[in-house]
């Protein structure tokens, strides 16, 4: 294990060296936390790929393969498929509004006043996805080094901490790009092959296993759906997504390099259910799905590539898991410490880059920390991420694509949809399960009525806000550029939480 161990080692500490070199360029909010808004085509498409393709994604992925077949591809395609609408519909106009959290887009498109509630629960989200991403360390750390569940946590995540609290957007990004490298060469380029030809190649596959576990539909219509509720909709409005856009140099960038992202994720999830299906054949009887991924790597590969094969996994883990960080750590900073000091502004920026960058720096800092104390007294990855993602998509869905689309949408509206979205879907979950199906059902339909009828039942928008927003819509803010100073006093934006 020496050379797999040495491609470890140099991968951790490469990763740290590109924290220290963001933290160079890193001199302003802006850079700080959206890398200057200037990334081009191929540098945003390889780290938006990054963020969305984690471990559930990876080591998810290939478990899902080794239980239903192909079929188990869908969880990370309704990924893909989320972020190619994303990148299509919607991309080019949240790149334009030149904010920095999605709470900031609800306050510019209802009058300043659903960005705090929104943050919580954004916040909330980002923090579990952060969460989950860390406790996928374990597995990872355990197949390298044999070490306990807590050191592999705290090994891992302190890793990530340190890079994402140096430099901000700019070291996660070029962090991101080598990690879109790796896992590319180590997923789909080596083991990809490996796996079908260790499996005796498909006519063998096809041979060793029931039909079902080639049937496209095999995981069930019911989980299709709900996969496409959770993650294809919680593609188009979470703030670790969110932030890459805002990261897009045009409008361009957001949507073709989007799109090339989507594209690749829906690869990458085929790629991941065919290993898991070829890992079914050769190891038929696994205590655990989710460990088909570590045990045809351990056992399959050869030295150096089962390195660099570790190091693509232990890739989609950190990609993730800084992404999230730094959403998390913004939402806190931007939406919920600043609001509750007073400090309220849509464009979310203070009169000093410097200290600004010194503030997000420590709230990454703070909730690093919080995350791997978290991770280490949870166990369930999958509840966790369910808990995350039907907040997000049961709180947030509505008012935000209906901010986007409906002009009759209204403050009190978008505030009642939040609230009993997210309560429900908290109810829902407790009365039928985590694991259950109907929170997210029940939760989104009652957070879309509510919505609805209150938005009818109160004044529309005021005039004044909706012709601010359609104008930062447009790409054409009235007063001066949100990069790294505050909208002038009198924006209608500026109203009071």
């Amino acid at each position: 294990m020496a050379v797999d161990y040495a491609v470890i080692v140099v991968y951790l500490a490469g990763m740290l060296a590109m924290g220290w070199w963001g933290m160079r360029r890193a001199k302003s909010k802006s850079e700080f936390l959206v890398a200057g808004r200037r990334l081009g085509p191929a540098m945003y498409s390889g780290t938006m790929a990054a963020i969305v393709l984690g471990g559930a994604s990876t080591i998810g992925g290939v478990g899902l393969g080794y239980q239903y077949g192909l079929s188990g591809a869908w969880m990370v395609f309704t990924i893909g498929l989320g972020l190619l609408a994303l990148s299509v519909f919607f991309s080019a106009r949240i790149a334009r509004l030149k904010v920095y959290t999605v709470s900031e887009m609800l306050d510019l498109r209802y009058g300043g006043r659903a960005g705090i509630i929104s943050g919580v629960v954004m916040w909330a989200y980002t923090l579990m996805l952060a969460v989950t991403s860390t406790i996928a360390y374990a597995t990872i750390f355990d197949v390298l080094f044999d070490v306990n569940r807590t050191v592999a946590i705290v090994l891992g995540g302190t890793i990530v901490v340190a890079y994402s609290t140096l430099g901000g957007m700019w070291s996660i990004t070029l962090t991101d790009m080598v990690q879109f490298v790796v896992k590319t060469i180590g997923l789909l380029l080596l083991l990809l092959p490996i796996a079908v030809i260790k499996a005796g190649g498909f006519s063998e596959m096809k041979a060793q296993l029931p039909t079902e576990y080639f049937d496209p539909l095999g995981i069930g219509g019911e989980t299709i759906f709900t996969y496409v509720l959770i993650y294809t909709f919680g593609m188009l409005i979470g703030q670790d997504i969110w932030q890459r856009v805002f990261t897009a140099r045009s409008d361009t960038t957001a949507r073709w390099g989007g799109t090339v992202a989507g594209t690749y994720c829906l690869v990458y999830a085929i790629a991941g259910a065919v290993i898991g299906t070829a890992a079914k054949v050769m190891y038929p009887n696994l205590a655990s799905a989710d460990s088909a991924f570590a045990t045809i790597v351990k056992d399959e590969l050869p030295v150096g590539v089962r390195g660099l094969v570790l190091a693509a996994a232990l890739a989609a883990v950190m990609s993730t898991s800084s992404g999230a960080l730094i959403a998390c750590a913004t939402v806190a900073n931007n939406d919920i410490w600043s609001r509750l000091r007073g400090v309220v502004g849509a464009g979310g920026a203070g009169d000093e880059p410097h200290d600004e960058v010194k503030g997000n720096r420590a709230f990454i800092l703070i909730m690093g920390i919080a995350v791997i104390f978290i991770a280490i007294a949870l166990n369930d990855v999958v509840e966790a991420l369910t808990v995350a993602y039907n907040l997000l998509v049961g709180g947030l869905l509505v008012p935000i694509i209906g901010g986007l689309l409906w002009r009759r949408g209204t403050a009190a509206g978008a505030l009642s949809a939040v609230c009993v979205g997210g309560v429900a879907v908290v109810g829902l979950m407790w009365h039928y399960g985590i694991l259950a199906n109907q929170p997210i059902y029940y939760g989104l339909l009652a957070s879309l009525a509510v919505y609805v009828v209150v938005s009818l039942a109160t004044p529309p928008t005021d005039a004044a806000v909706l012709a601010a927003w359609r104008e930062r819509l447009a790409g054409r803010p009235d007063g001066p550029a949100p990069e790294d100073e505050a909208l002038a006093p009198d924006h209608p934006s500026r109203s009071a939480v």
